[in-house]
C-alpha cells in the first residue's frame, strides 16, 4: 500500500486539514493508501511514496525519494484529486 504524506511547516493545522481531504478523495476514487501529516523537518527523514505540500515547502523536499507535489493552493481539492488519481 502506498503512503501519502502531507507536509506543512509545523505539521499542525493546515496539514491536518489536507490529510482529511486526501482521505476523503482516496475513498471517492476507490483507492487505498496510508495517509498521515507531519512537519517539514520530520518529513525529510520519513518514508513515503507521495508528498503533498505547499509549493514553498515542496521546494525544500526536492531530494526526497518520494514524488513531491507542491501546490499553490493546498486546499485545491480538484488538483489533489488529479494528483492522487494519476499516482495511486
Amino acid at each position: 500500500m502506498k503512503k501519502v504524506l502531507i507536509v506543512c511547516g509545523n505539521g499542525l493545522g493546515s496539514s491536518f486539514i489536507v490529510e482529511m481531504n486526501v482521505k476523503k478523495i482516496i475513498t471517492e476514487l476507490g483507492k487505498e493508501a496510508e495517509v498521515s501529516h507531519t512537519d517539514l523537518t520530520t518529513a525529510k527523514s520519513e518514508q513515503a511514496d507521495l508528498i503533498i505540500s505547499a509549493k514553498d515547502i515542496a521546494d525544500q523536499l526536492s531530494g526526497h525519494s518520494a514524488q513531491v507535489f507542491g501546490l499553490t493552493n493546498i486546499l485545491d481539492n480538484a488538483k489533489i484529486k488529479e494528483i492522487l488519481a494519476e499516482n495511486l
